[in-house]
């Protein structure tokens, strides 16, 4: 063999030696490392609008409108949307946004929170919680349409019904003057909901504040031997 074709055999063998030793050091990686440096992120956004089916974002300071159904937009897809809140996906993960809500950084798979509630000797589920950051007593109710309480309960968590229109709510005692109110915050055990319609309802009915479906309709119930178990849906 002459000394060119042997230089040649010398460059070929280091080159392969080369490329086994990457790839054994990228097989040595540790690939829960390289896990951790990938982040999902996603762009600042704000609710600045909310309607039936749609929503105006604020995305990275410009105003865009989404729709369910629609196109997605900045990766961002629309589920739902109501006066109250939206629901947005992003990479298959899902997250419930107020208005004026906003979000940036990394987005982060909300935690399922669950709460047990046992059927007590009157077979109703009686559970506590708060309204407005003040501690509170729920019946559980799922035929009651919204959050209902009783005009003094309402008074003593200084929620000022009174300026909202007057209208009429239908109950087993027949029908009854009433006011529809928003309730800032209402949480179960580690469940917290924000801006919840509610009906407040005069004189002493109902005697419990009543957890209506304007709660529930957000939350997954399953129940079994006596116990129900409410879980966040996001």
């Amino acid at each position: 063999m002459n000394l060119l074709a042997t230089q040649r055999s010398r460059r070929f063998l280091c080159g392969c030696i080369s490329q086994l030793c990457l790839v054994v050091w990228i097989c040595a990686l540790d690939t829960s490392a390289i896990a951790d440096e990938l982040h999902l992120e996603i762009p600042e956004i704000e609710v600045v609008g909310l309607f039936k089916n749609a929503a105006v974002f604020g995305i990275d300071g410009k105003h865009r409108m989404l729709k369910v159904g629609g196109d997605p937009v900045a990766g961002i897809v629309l589920i739902s949307a109501d006066s109250e809140s939206a629901v947005i996906e992003f990479d298959g993960q899902r997250q419930t946004l107020f208005l004026s809500e906003r979000v940036a950084g990394v987005f982060k798979k909300p935690e399922n929170i669950s709460v047990s509630i046992q059927l007590n000797n009157q077979r109703q589920y009686v559970t506590t919680g708060s309204i407005n950051g003040v501690p509170v007593s729920f019946l559980v109710d799922t035929g009651a349409t919204l959050i209902a309480m009783n005009s003094g309960t309402a008074k003593k968590l200084g929620i000022a019904y009174e300026s909202s229109a007057p209208g009429t709510s239908v109950t087993a005692g027949g029908k009854i003057k009433s006011w529809r109110v928003v309730l800032s915050s209402v949480q179960v055990g580690g469940i917290r909901r924000q801006n919840v319609q509610a009906a407040v309802l005069e004189g002493d009915y109902p005697l419990d504040i009543l957890l209506g479906m304007t709660f529930l309709r957000d939350v997954r119930m399953e129940e079994s031997d006596g116990i129900l178990v409410l879980s966040s849906k996001f």
